[in-house]
């Protein structure tokens, strides 16, 4: 059963910077010798298992302007389908990523391994995918997306989460594109006709 709170009021929220880069990416931001490198910028070990992949994209506004000061973090299971911390977790799979996009041309880059599918919490599967939260200037709430992988079809057909979502057109702003090489593209739009759908959690 869960305890309800009355006495805690929830906060105002603040946007992300201007320190956000500073205070989690101090490397990137010019402050050496605090950290060997960045939290987050390693998400794989000597020898984890799966198809080593690169998820590449940009966050665009509402006038497909790439966002040069956002920083995105993800997280996602192993090959097998198994988030770090649970039983059988690929230890050489840290499942979690951070990366400021380009102070230039706004990309934001991750190396790691294709997760695997996921069983949602009451057994009804999820195809493979990354979970995002993306924060910048002038967001005022972290906010909360996933990319699946275009190239598997018949999994993202039988998703639990992507079968839920009302308007079905609006699914491919959720899909990587495959590049060739093992290169995933997933574009963010904050904006616009082809907005990115944004989960609320």
């Amino acid at each position: 059963m869960v305890q309800k709170l009355d006495n805690l009021k929830e906060s105002p929220s603040q946007t992300a910077g201007p320190y956000v880069h500073i205070g989690l990416t101090p490397n990137f931001s010019g402050i050496t010798g605090v950290y060997d490198s960045d939290l987050g910028a390693a998400m794989l070990g000597d020898a984890p298992k799966g198809a080593r992949i690169t998820i590449t994209g940009r966050v665009l506004d509402g006038t497909e302007t790439p966002l040069r000061d956002a920083l995105l973090e993800i997280w996602h299971a192993d090959a097998n389908g198994i988030y770090p911390g649970q039983d059988g977790a690929d230890a050489d799979v840290y499942g979690w990523g951070r990366c400021p996009t380009d102070m230039d041309s706004g990309t934001f880059r991750f190396d790691t391994i294709k997760p695997g599918a996921v069983q949602n919490r009451d057994g009804t599967p999820m195809a493979p995918h990354v979970t995002l939260w993306i924060v910048a200037r002038g967001i005022n709430l972290g906010l909360h997306t996933r990319m699946y992988f275009a190239d598997e079809q018949d999994a993202n057909d039988a998703d639990s989460v992507l079968k839920r979502i009302e308007h079905q057109v609006r699914v491919p702003t959720l899909m990587g594109q495959p590049q060739g090489d093992g290169t995933y593209l997933f574009d963010i739009h904050l904006q616009g006709p082809g907005e990115t759908i944004f989960f609320d959690i």
